[in-house]
């Protein structure tokens, strides 16, 4: 597999959350300004912006995209004293109007029609959490040469994405635990009328408890694909989602085109999609290129590993996995853990020096992380 040309190649795509603010760092309470971009448009509330690069190449040609979309976006918005919020969590917030809904019209108003009920089931204020979404899908030649002449593309193709899913939900919390950069928040977040920075618990919000969750765990059925858009459309039946998009898990399938569960079961899968990095306020982009690079060579390593039965336990495993990768001090089971799949992966990809050095500076985050729980714990002893 390694040996492939191919290997290392894929198609790449970064989504970058933000919120519009004015110069005072509120939220900005003018329309959006990039009418219908499709690269530059907005999520749940007005002053959401949302750039999304086209298909690229490399992670580099990505990033590349990215930074020419903000600067765009910072160019624009300078015309109105505006700026772009580059955290994860919201600025202070003196109530939920301060919050529009995006103003979907004509053909879109049916998204409109979406987030009212989002806005009727969880509350503006959990919408306003950003973050960076990462797509990537393999060659097609790659997926090719794997598949051989004696078994159906499409089947093939779909069953290897299938199989990465389930990889990637059960090892969702290394990622968090790598990229989490979101410890403080504003108390308005809390509740109306209060104000001052909180250092939280967590260190991401968004993937912690207090973040974006369904009320309740939907359990899949991952046999096939078929199975598995069938037991997402079962929960929009029973009413428990409204849609396939309200399914808030931090990994997703998406097929080419239109986002639809319908297009996903007739079509197959054309992508996966990876949402829970934080923005991280140092990097100027938001993301450092060397976290999406990690987030590669992991999918790259899960690719060889055997295919499970992802069950019901499982599945809640994954999920607290995940939002206990969220906490400002995770568990020192979760830091070991991390510590042994990166010495695997070292393994994995020993003869590329490149991704050695990605591999070693996600290492060496783990280990300022255990040296800073030691401290804490010597200074409450």
């Amino acid at each position: 597999m390694t040996t492939s040309k191919y290997y290392f190649s894929g198609k790449f795509g970064i989504e970058r959350e933000t919120l519009r603010v004015d110069s005072h760092g509120r939220l900005a309470q003018t329309p959006h300004p990039f009418g219908n971009d499709e690269h530059i448009t907005r999520d749940f509330c007005e002053n959401q912006t949302e750039l999304v690069t086209p298909v690229c190449s490399s992670i580099d040609e990505a990033l590349e995209a990215l930074a020419e979309l903000d600067s765009r976006a910072r160019t624009e918005l300078a015309k109105n004293g505006e700026s772009i919020w580059l955290y994860s969590n919201p600025p202070h917030i003196d109530s939920e109007n301060d919050i529009p809904i995006a103003d979907f019209t004509g053909d879109h108003s049916s998204k409109r029609s979406y987030r009212e009920v989002l806005q009727r089931k969880y509350g503006k204020k959990l919408m306003l959490y950003s973050g960076i979404h990462f797509n990537f899908s393999f060659d097609e030649e790659f997926l090719r040469e794997l598949c051989g002449e004696n078994e159906d593309f499409g089947s093939f193709r779909d069953s290897l994405y299938l199989r990465l899913y389930k990889h990637l939900m059960v090892h969702s919390w290394l990622l968090v635990l790598l990229t989490a950069a979101s410890p403080y928040y504003d108390a308005s977040l809390d509740g109306d009328g209060k104000s001052g920075i909180i250092l939280s618990e967590y260190s991401s919000l968004r993937n912690s408890k207090r973040g974006y969750w369904n009320k309740f765990l939907p359990i899949l059925d991952h046999r096939s694909l078929k199975t598995f858009t069938g037991s997402i459309k079962k929960h929009i039946v029973t009413g428990s989602l409204y849609s396939a998009s309200e399914l808030y898990l931090p990994i997703r399938l998406k097929p080419k085109g239109v986002n639809t569960l319908e297009n996903l079961a007739a079509n197959g899968v054309d992508h996966i999609e990876l949402r829970m990095f934080d923005l991280n306020p140092s990097a100027p982009l938001g993301i450092d290129g060397r976290d999406l690079g990690f987030a590669h060579l992991l999918i790259l390593y899960l690719l060889s590993k055997p295919d499970f039965d992802l069950t019901p336990q499982l599945q809640e495993s994954a999920v607290r996995d995940h939002k206990n990768a969220a906490l400002l001090e995770p568990e020192p089971a979760l830091l070991e853990r991390g510590e042994a799949i990166i010495e695997s992966m070292s393994s994995h990809f020993s003869g590329n020096k490149r991704a050695l050095g990605i591999l070693a500076f996600e290492k060496q985050k783990l280990d300022e992380q255990k040296v800073c729980n030691s401290v804490v714990n010597n200074i409450y002893k």
